[in-house]
C-alpha cells in the first residue's frame, strides 16, 4: 500500500472554491446588465433569452465573436485590467450593428493559469460595463483555470454575442449605389487592432508606459493606448431603424481597403480622403518609421465606423449623431467601378502616398 496522499484538483493548481467564489462576486454585475428578454442571473448550464419579450415578431439571429488580441498584454503588464472587458463586448456587438442587428446577448470566456479573483473580477466589470454601453445582457460565460497553459500573471478573453433584426430590415449592402456619401465616425484610439505592432514600436523605442504620452499631456503612455474600443450601438440603432443607413462597415485590422468592400455590391467603389491622422497615430507613425500604406492595412487611422447613407440625408445623420456625443464627418463617395476601395492621400503626414487601391472582385 502506498503511503502518499490523496492528491486532490488544488494539488493540480485548479481552485474550485476560487471560481465558486468568482462567480458569487460578480453575481451583482451580471443582474446590472438585465434588459428585456433576459434575466441576466448566473448560475444554470446555459442563458435563456426570449426575443419576444424583447419585442421581436420575425427576427433574424446574428451571431459574432472575438477577442482583445495583444492588447491584453498591455493591461497584463501596465496592471490596467478594468476597460479591456469593454474592449471584448465592443469587439463583438460593432460587427453585429453593421449587419442592423441590436445586440441581446453576451457571453464570455476568461482563461488563466491560476485564477485571481481580484484580476478576473476587474476584467468582467469592465465585461459588465460593455454590455450595459451596448444595451445587451451578460448572461453566462465561463472561467477556465489551466495550470501549465499560461504564463504567471496571463489570461486570455474571448467574447460571444447574438443580436436580431427582424426579418427583411437587416443591411446587406443592396441598396448601395453610386452617387451615395460616405460619413466617418471617430474611433477613441487604436480599438482593439494593431497592438502587435504597437507593442514593437514601443519595445524599440523604449517607451515609458508610465510617462506621460507624448500626444496627449493629459495621459499616461499606458493610459491612452488602453482606452476602451468605442461602442456604436445605441448611437447609430435608431439611425437604422428609421432608414437612413444603406450599409456599414466596422473599421477594424485592414482598414478602410479591407472592410469597406466587405458591404459594397458588385459596380460600387468606394473613393475616401485620406483622414488627417489623430496625434495617436501620427506618433506611432513617426516613432516605427511606418509607411502610409502599412499604417492604413493595420490601424483605424481614427476611423471606427463608416456608413454609406443617400446625399439627402448626410446632414441629419451627422447632426444626430453629433447629438449622441459622436464626432462624424463626409470622408468620401460611392462612385461606380470595381468593387473594393480607393483611398487618396495628400502631401504631408501621408509621406509617398498618392493612392491605395484595393479590388475585391475576381
Amino acid at each position: 500500500m502506498s503511503n502518499k496522499r490523496p492528491l486532490t484538483y488544488a494539488d493540480a493548481g485548479v481552485d474550485i472554491a476560487a471560481g465558486n467564489a468568482l462567480v458569487k462576486m460578480i453575481a451583482p454585475l451580471v443582474r446590472a446588465t438585465a434588459r428585456p428578454g433576459a434575466d441576466a442571473e448566473l448560475g444554470g448550464f446555459g442563458g435563456f433569452f426570449d426575443p419576444k419579450a424583447a419585442g421581436y415578431t420575425d427576427p433574424l439571429l446574428v451571431a459574432a465573436n472575438d477577442g482583445v488580441g495583444t492588447k491584453l498584454k498591455l493591461a497584463i503588464e501596465t496592471g490596467r485590467h478594468d476597460d479591456v472587458g469593454i474592449d471584448l463586448v465592443a469587439m463583438c456587438v460593432n460587427d453585429l450593428i453593421v449587419q442592423g442587428a441590436e445586440p441581446l446577448f453576451f457571453l464570455d470566456y476568461f482563461a488563466t493559469g491560476k485564477l485571481e479573483n481580484g484580476v478576473a473580477a476587474r476584467v468582467v466589470a469592465g465585461i459588465a460595463q460593455g454590455c450595459k454601453q451596448a444595451g445587451c445582457a451578460l448572461i453566462g460565460g465561463e472561467t477556465a483555470e489551466m495550470p501549465g497553459m499560461y504564463a504567471p500573471g496571463d489570461y486570455d478573453l474571448a467574447g460571444f454575442a447574438v443580436g436580431a433584426v427582424e426579418r427583411g430590415e437587416q443591411l446587406t449592402g443592396e441598396g448601395v449605389m453610386p452617387g451615395q456619401l460616405l460619413i466617418g465616425v471617430a474611433s477613441s484610439g487604436a480599438h482593439s487592432n494593431g497592438y502587435s505592432l504597437i507593442r514593437r514600436i514601443l519595445t524599440d523605442g523604449g517607451a515609458d508606459l508610465a510617462a506621460p504620452a507624448p500626444f496627449d499631456a493629459g495621459r499616461t503612455l499606458a493610459q491612452a493606448l488602453l482606452l476602451p474600443t468605442r461602442i456604436y450601438v445605441k448611437p447609430l440603432l435608431p439611425l437604422i431603424r428609421a432608414g437612413h443607413i444603406k450599409a456599414l462597415a466596422h473599421i477594424t485590422g485592414g482598414g478602410f481597403l479591407e472592410n469597406i468592400p466587405r458591404v459594397l455590391p458588385a459596380g460600387s467603389r468606394a473613393l475616401v480622403a485620406a483622414p488627417q491622422l489623430p496625434p495617436l497615430f501620427d506618433w506611432l507613425r513617426a516613432q516605427g518609421g511606418v509607411a502610409a500604406a502599412e499604417m492604413a492595412r493595420t490601424f483605424n487611422c481614427g476611423t471606427g465606423m463608416v456608413l454609406v447613407v443617400d446625399r439627402a440625408a448626410a446632414d441629419g445623420v451627422i447632426a444626430a449623431l453629433a447629438a449622441s456625443g459622436e464626432s462624424a464627418s463626409v470622408i468620401g463617395e460611392i462612385i461606380a467601378g470595381t468593387r473594393g476601395c480607393e483611398i487618396h492621400g495628400a502631401p504631408g503626414q501621408w509621406g509617398e502616398l498618392a493612392a491605395w487601391t484595393a479590388s475585391h472582385d475576381a
